[in-house]
């Protein structure tokens, strides 16, 4: 299982009421600090609501941050958030 597949079974479980897109941006940082460009190391995690609950944006960033601490240990340099 790749990075993006981890992510999202790891982020599906949490966020159901969202709508879950993981895009690997990793080959748009090639050469800044020696990346490679490979390893799916820069990622953008976009969230659509499904419904009109009103959510709490910093508390969502904080959780997807939180759930993911293990990939930032095994690599993830860097993690860009979007909710719509």
């Amino acid at each position: 299982m790749n990075r993006k597949q981890r992510i999202n079974k790891i982020l599906s479980k949490k966020f159901n009421n969202f709508l879950l897109e993981i895009i690997d941006n990793s080959n748009l940082h090639k050469g800044h600090n020696n990346f490679t460009g490979n390893n799916e190391t820069h990622i953008k995690i976009i969230l659509t609501k499904k419904n009109k609950i009103p959510i709490n944006r910093l508390n969502i960033h904080r959780i997807i941050n939180n759930l993911l601490e293990e990939e930032f240990k095994s690599g993830l340099h860097s993690l860009e958030i979007k909710i719509n």
